[in-house]
């Protein structure tokens, strides 16, 4: 029992080093579109399109291939062998490239009207450069079926390198790109380097698989056994995943009418300097134990499935609500740093962290959701996600209405906060009722002593950034420093308290640094 919880650490370990290195590239991606584009037209319109495509292959396919794959591939391999397990993934990967494929077609054959839909720009030139690219980037949608689909064969298998270094390769060829050839080629040669980064995701899960001896062999069946339980699974489990992409979609909507459009490009930074802090951890986490959640439930062993989703919370939550507060800290220094010069300014470095501090309100919600939601589709459940994820798409469309106005981008951010929290506890409750949930005594008592470190962190983070910023130089130099003594501060008071707390997770790395220090 030991050494399988040293391996899935080691797992789990190595994957969030390499999905941080893919996400440290990507911040840097990030940072060379501020200073290129900051939060203009061009850089309106190209948020926008990249986004459709997402939206799309995040609501209607990402779902059959993260959430019904997997389980049913697991169900095959656990039950008839690799043989029959490998037949399925073939029938799979053929028809998801056929409905990806067709998808893409209508996408770039009416973009005007998916532009209309997710925009609603007072400019008429930036929503016409939108629909444009928009044309370009479709294929993204094809590329990331076939993509995603053989990172699910290799995740099922416990393979998860690859899968891994997707995003370090296709944010690569974007920085080599702005680098070497955006000043000739520009917005339309930026959406073309984004398409050929999505291509390469794809290719680089072959040779694993090779070394695994899966040869793909092309069934149009859409009526096959397997197919037929992925599609059973596939219309609730879809619901369920549309919460963040659509909520996403419609809150650049209604960003799309603040700052002449700037709304959009403010929340598409915030939420990916979120997404890099926050699903760094949290995805590298249920990448890893999602397939093993669904081996435990194809093997009836319901202990081990509540124990694991029990420990994975906790120890999440350790480490999730220190980083909420901390960022909601040190959201401005931490934007201008990572955004901040050339054509970014005080403008656009306000609303973006203005931004990014309500949207870390919700990242537990989104921690919990994310780890929840893997649990459901384990166990071949979506209608409970379902449910909770169309209240909580109705939870955020109603805020937004009522916040846009008086409170503009905070407003937004702030309901999209509020929605991941709903989502979150609408997939906890039923949990509960079930004898399979996370809540007894022990664990709400941790969390409050969580909550109360962390809010003590936040305290101490703002109280330095407060105290250095007149005493340290100013340019990125001064700002580095600040946020890393900010971060040693806050770190070192959430580990003094979680010890004084007797919480387990800081006792389990005391132990291992005394156990480093026998060794050395």
């Amino acid at each position: 029992m030991e050494e399988r919880q040293n391996n899935a650490t080691k797992t789990i370990s190595m994957v969030m080093v390499v999905t941080l290195i893919g996400k440290v590239l990507g911040l840097y991606r990030d940072r060379l579109l501020a200073v290129h584009y900051s939060v203009g037209m061009e850089a309106n319109a190209f948020f926008t399109a990249s986004r459709i495509p997402r939206v799309f292959f995040d609501a209607v396919f990402a779902s059959a291939i993260a959430a019904c794959f997997i389980p049913v591939f697991s169900e095959y391999l656990e039950k008839e062998g690799k043989k029959e397990a490998f037949r399925f993934a073939g029938n799979f990967i053929t028809v998801m490239a056929l409905l990806t494929a067709a998808l893409t077609l209508l996408g770039m054959a009416f973009p005007q009207a998916l532009v209309a839909v997710f925009a609603d720009y007072a400019d008429p030139q930036t929503t016409a450069l939108a629909s444009s690219l928009t044309r370009v980037m479709f294929p993204t949608v094809l590329f990331s079926g076939i993509a995603f689909s053989l990172v699910g064969v290799l995740q099922a298998q416990d393979h998860f390198t690859a899968p891994a270094l997707m995003s370090t390769v296709s944010n690569l060829v974007i920085i080599l790109y702005f680098l070497l050839l955006d000043a000739k080629l520009g917005i339309y040669g930026l959406a073309l380097a984004y398409l050929l980064g999505w291509l390469l995701q794809g290719v680089i899960q072959v040779p694993p698989l090779g070394r695994l001896c899966y040869r793909f062999r092309p069934d149009p069946n859409f009526r096959s056994e397997g197919m037929k339980k992925v599609f059973a699974l596939m219309g609730p489990v879809m619901v369920s995943t549309w919460v963040q992409p659509i909520n996403l979609a419609i809150n650049s909507r209604f960003g799309s009418r603040l700052y002449e459009g700037a709304g959009v490009s403010a929340l598409e930074y915030s939420n990916n300097l979120y997404t890099v802090i926050a699903g760094t951890f949290i995805l590298s986490i249920t990448n890893v134990i999602f397939p093993r959640l669904s081996r435990l439930t194809a093997g009836g062993q319901q202990n081990a499935f509540r124990d694991t989703i029990r420990q994975t919370i906790h120890s999440s939550l350790f480490f999730v609500l220190p980083m909420s507060a901390g960022l909601m800290a040190v959201a401005r220094p931490l934007i201008s740093f990572i955004y901040g010069g050339q054509e970014f300014g005080d403008f656009a470095t306000g609303i973006t962290s203005t931004a990014l501090v309500w949207l870390s309100l919700g990242m537990t919600g989104y921690a919990l959701q994310n780890i929840l939601s893997r649990a459901y589709f384990a166990q071949q459940n979506g209608r409970v996600p379902l449910v909770a994820g169309a209240v909580s798409i109705v939870v955020n469309i109603v805020l937004c209405a009522a916040l846009t106005g008086p409170f503009g981008v905070a407003g937004l951010a702030f309901s999209s906060a509020v929605s991941s929290t709903v989502y979150a506890l609408l997939l906890l409750l039923p949990m509960e009722r079930k004898g399979l949930g996370v809540l007894d005594r022990d664990m709400v008592l941790d969390l409050v002593k969580m909550t109360a470190a962390a809010a003590a962190t936040g305290v101490c983070a703002w109280l330095a950034l407060k105290g250095l910023s007149p005493l340290l130089p100013g340019g990125k130099l001064g700002e580095l420093v600040s946020l890393g003594l900010c971060a040693l501060a806050g770190v070192a008071v959430y580990f003094l308290l979680a010890l004084v707390f007797g919480l387990q997770e800081a006792k389990l790395s005391v132990n291992l640094l005394k156990q480093l220090r026998k060794r050395g």
